[in-house]
């Protein structure tokens, strides 16, 4: 049942979509007409309503994948397939401490904090104090309070006094300026996990990891998704999909004075020439 105070979401015949929140009395302006809240109120979710114009929209309290999209902004947010993605290689689960830096607008905050549950914590770090309150706004408004798991702290990730934590998340430029901090205050079989936008920040990162020699050989890779157009025997590929958007980078904590057997890469045509090339150089 739809209750004053409730955020819902209108959908149109073209599946454009608007949030409003429930109000008696209120109403929500469109070019195509207007519709009174009321009409909403007390009626079972999923219900369909008419404006003044004569255009119908569908009224659904609205996911939380579509309440991460829709939400205020500062920083970009990190898409639902970025996220779902942290959550399933990063194990995340009732009970799980993560660290994350920075909490951005809070999308995946909100995600973290449904996965670990009332017995896990979320710490989210971010390093501007503008972009902090925009995610606590939206963490607050998802949650209807700030949730008791969770710790925010406008700062650098490198300050965080927590140890012993499962998980550390990384959205930042530089994650491989605070590798030594994610080193200290993750468990040995713990996840990291960086989220980054370009081949020359993943690159570096793996590289910085690599160097440490206390993290398993990392992994990388990135998401697409591509919607499907369906109508009748139209069946088609959408001509757009929700491409590049980041690097995911993975490697888990190795317990202290433990040494990982290193990875063997076969080498390129192109490796294998230069290295010929510079043992003739050095006769």
């Amino acid at each position: 049942m739809l209750r004053e105070g409730d955020r819902v979401q209108l959908t149109d015949a073209k599946g454009r979509k608007s949030t409003i929140t429930l109000k008696e009395g209120g109403q929500f302006h469109t070019h195509r007409g207007s519709i009174d809240h009321d009409k909403l109120i007390g009626q079972p979710d999923g219900t369909a309503v008419t404006s003044s114009g004569g255009t119908a929209y569908l009224a659904l309290k609205p996911l939380l994948p579509d309440y991460g999209l829709s939400m205020r902004r500062g920083a970009q947010v990190i898409y639902p397939k970025d996220i779902s993605q942290i959550l399933i290689h990063g194990d995340i689960a009732p009970g799980t401490r993560v660290v994350e830096a920075g909490a951005g607008s809070g999308a995946l905050t909100n995600w973290l904090l449904r996965s670990v549950g009332p017995e896990g914590h979320v710490y989210s770090w971010e390093m501007r104090d503008d972009f902090a309150r925009i995610a606590e706004e939206n963490v607050v408004g998802w949650h209807g309070r700030k949730p008791e798991n969770w710790t925010l702290a406008v700062g650098d990730v490198a300050e965080a006094e927590v140890s012993d934590v499962d998980r550390v998340v990384l959205d930042m430029l530089s994650p491989w300026e605070v590798l030594e901090k994610a080193e200290s205050i993750l468990r040995p079989g713990g996840v990291l996990i960086g989220y980054v936008a370009t081949t020359t920040q993943m690159s570096d990162f793996v590289e910085a990891i690599r160097e440490r020699k206390t993290f398993t050989e990392p992994e990388a890779w990135e998401s697409m998704v591509r919607g499907w157009h369906l109508e009748g025997l139209a069946v088609r590929p959408d001509h757009r999909m929700i491409a590049h958007t980041a690097f995911l980078v993975t490697a888990r904590k190795l317990a202290p004075g433990t040494q990982a057997p290193r990875r063997k890469f076969k080498p390129s045509k192109g490796q294998q020439a230069l290295r010929e090339r510079k043992a003739r150089q050095a006769e």
